[in-house]
């Protein structure tokens, strides 16, 4: 697959043809904005594991995903949209240390991780969508890196419930475009609160088979003027 960031190389790669037939697939590399981003374009992700070095990386053998066409939106959720405003970029700071609270269950997101997404942010690549209270407050959201049709969600969070949801909805719309059938909503992992939100599983041949014509999708315009 042709290069899809103009970035210097990176001195790792990521060869699926030796990955194991577990979700783990690496360890080591580094954290840098080419290195991250030629992990994703080759369908790897980092996340550490408290008290592990060094940094796991990860392609699970079925992943979750969300399509356009897939996204449900219960009768419930649906009066919670429209309590919510949606916003894009203006908070990214606050959304992913949010996600990353330590007082949440199942915490994970380093230091280093965060300043490696902050970074990314800075360059173009890491985005967040933001669901607000109509006077102005972050209520919820959901961050995540954007590669052409591709939207690899990192971690979602709310303050206010269904927040998170409305968030995620607010990303599916924004993808919502001309190329909608084309694109692709990585959630790493289904569970049974993303399945209600419409989300399916992808055997991961299948979704490695997939990538290279899901990243050569245009970004969305939200994404590409943000």
């Amino acid at each position: 697959m042709p290069p899809v960031f103009d970035l210097p190389p990176s001195r790792w790669t990521f060869d699926s043809a030796t990955w194991p037939a577990e979700d783990c697939v690496a360890a080591g590399a580094d954290l840098e904005p080419q290195t991250i981003l030629n992990a994703y374009s080759r369908g790897a992700f980092p996340m550490p594991v408290e008290e592990i070095e060094p940094m796991l990386w990860w392609s699970p053998v079925t992943r979750g995903v969300l399509r356009v066409s897939d996204a449900h939106v219960s009768r419930s959720l649906r009066r919670s949209l429209n309590r919510f405003e949606i916003t894009v970029d203006r908070s990214f700071g606050e959304v992913i240390d949010a996600c990353g609270d330590p007082q949440r269950p199942g915490a994970w997101i380093s230091e280093s991780i965060r300043d490696a997404y902050v970074r990314l942010h800075d360059l173009g690549w890491a985005h967040s969508i933001e669901a607000r209270t109509h006077d102005g407050v972050l209520a919820g959201g959901v961050y995540g890196i954007a590669i052409g049709g591709l939207f690899a969600g990192e971690s979602m969070f709310h303050h206010v419930r269904d927040a998170s949801k409305v968030a995620l909805m607010g990303l599916v719309s924004l993808l919502d475009d001309e190329h909608a059938g084309e694109r692709l909503i990585d959630v790493q992992w289904q569970t049974p609160h993303l399945s209600s939100l419409g989300v399916t599983e992808m055997p991961r041949n299948a979704y490695l088979e997939a990538l290279p014509t899901v990243c050569s999708v245009p970004l969305p315009r939200a994404f590409a003027t943000s």
